[in-house]
């Protein structure tokens, strides 16, 4: 196992790892045990009472935080004629077809979200195995395979992100920037929190929320109380 830094190790200090916080008091430490010299992220880890090798146990979807993720999102789009300028106009960065899907197979992946009509997902699904390992593949489930480019477009551009429970059962995502405040971190923790509880599956028994953490990009984890977690989302 690799030793950690002395900031990381510092960070450990300044507060006990082991006990469980209030959303806002996990926040108020984290925000002040992440010293890197860049902005980093705030990133949540939410441990679930779910068997993802399951198909009626899987948690997917997505959510739109009031105040962004502080990181402008590429969008990439799929369109052809009236609804390639509908795309553009809403502020796609890259709008295209088989263009797009040459550029893609040749190696090309400077984007973050690709959206699609259902009309050019004969184009899209020659794209799966490229696309799908890094969680670019448009998905009707998370409304990016849509002919309603302009409120998906605005949307993600306004801080819409998608989040999915992973093999383990553990959903990442990020919530914003070190930099945000703590009530623009508390509305977007809130945000997501409910939109998870929301999406809890009928066949998952048990303890559905199992644990929650709060991270920057270089710091370590700060747990949060789960029943606190449970109630903030209900205010």
């Amino acid at each position: 196992m690799s030793k950690r830094g002395k900031r990381y190790q510092d960070a450990l200090k300044q507060y006990d790892s082991n006990a469980a916080y209030d959303p806002k008091e996990a926040m108020e430490i984290l925000k002040k045990i992440a010293v890197a010299k860049f902005d980093e992220n705030v990133e949540v880890s939410i441990k679930l009472g779910v068997d993802p090798r399951h198909a009626d146990q899987q948690v997917r979807g997505t959510v739109v935080l009031p105040h962004g993720t502080g990181t402008e999102k590429r969008v990439l789009v799929f369109a052809k004629g009236d609804k390639a300028k509908e795309a553009e106009q809403a502020g796609a960065d890259y709008v295209g077809a088989d263009d797009l899907a040459a550029k893609i197979q040749a190696g090309w992946f400077d984007f973050d979200v690709t959206v699609a009509t259902p009309d050019t997902m004969s184009v899209v699904g020659k794209l799966g195995k490229l696309l799908g390992p890094r969680g670019l593949m448009p998905n009707p489930k998370t409304g990016t395979v849509t002919f309603d480019l302009d409120r998906t477009i605005k949307e993600i551009k306004a801080g819409k992100v998608e989040y999915r429970v992973d093999r383990y059962g553990i959903i990442h995502s990020v919530i914003g920037k070190v930099s945000f405040d703590a009530q623009q971190l508390g509305d977007n923790f809130r945000a997501l929190m409910g939109a998870v509880v929301k999406a809890r599956p009928a066949a998952a028994k048990g303890t559905y929320l199992k644990s929650v953490v709060l991270s920057s990009t270089m710091s370590p984890g700060v747990k949060v109380d789960v029943q606190k977690a449970a109630i903030t989302v209900e205010k």
